[in-house]
């Protein structure tokens, strides 16, 4: 069994992302309701968290995108250890095929995973991806070469922009990326409420 940090969250360097349209962050957090794949809430707050450096690399995203018209509709950052679990024991065989083994944690855990989308900074809408999030089916697979093409070439585009900045996708989600710092941080299993107050949606001060 992996070896889980279960205290001392002030240590972690956090870093909260927040709605700004502005800078072309939104968030549907859908974990924090009950419009999800298990139709359970399980976070008390609708927040997003990651590691400070990773949530810089999301913020050179953002600042590629602008230049593009679109903005980041992130789903979920860092989701505590005691929620994958109960993600696997909740699932069947089928659909434990989209979700990380507890056994050996996840990039989420680590802070160091991010789900998102892209939204139309014009009009402030989603823009259609070939699945939903959590759409636990072949149209979820970031190679799907069925339906719109337009919807295949955002998905791409998000991928494209999400590569040049440290972040690498899954086989079959094309909204999951992992940070490439993921391997030197710890599963950690802190509540939200336990976490201090951070810094929010850091400006990126160094470049690639």
């Amino acid at each position: 069994m992996i070896e889980i940090l279960r205290s001392g969250a002030g240590r972690i360097p956090f870093v909260e992302l927040i709605d700004s349209k502005e800078q072309g962050i939104a968030l549907d957090v859908r974990y924090a309701r009950t419009d999800n794949f298990l139709s359970t809430r399980f976070y008390p707050q609708a927040r997003v968290f990651l590691l400070s450096h990773v949530a810089e690399d999301v913020m050179r995203v953002c600042e590629d995108l602008r230049a593009q018209g679109r903005g980041l509709l992130i789903f979920d950052g860092y989701r505590p250890w005691s929620v994958t679990k109960q993600f696997w024991d909740r699932s069947s065989v089928g659909v434990r095929e989209f979700l990380a083994d507890p056994a050996t944690g996840s990039a989420h855990n680590r802070a160091c995973a991010v789900d998102l989308s892209l939204f139309d900074l014009a009009t402030g809408l989603p823009i259609a991806m070939p699945s939903d999030f959590d759409e636990m089916n072949e149209k979820a697979w970031r190679d799907f070469q069925g339906g719109a093409e337009d919807a295949r070439r955002e998905r791409d585009r998000l991928r494209t922009a999400m590569e040049q900045h440290g972040f690498t996708g899954i086989p079959n989600e094309w909204w999951h990326f992992n940070h490439s710092s993921r391997h030197e941080w710890p599963v950690m299993d802190f509540g939200f409420e336990e976490i201090p107050p951070v810094p929010q949606n850091p400006r990126p001060l160094r470049s690639r």
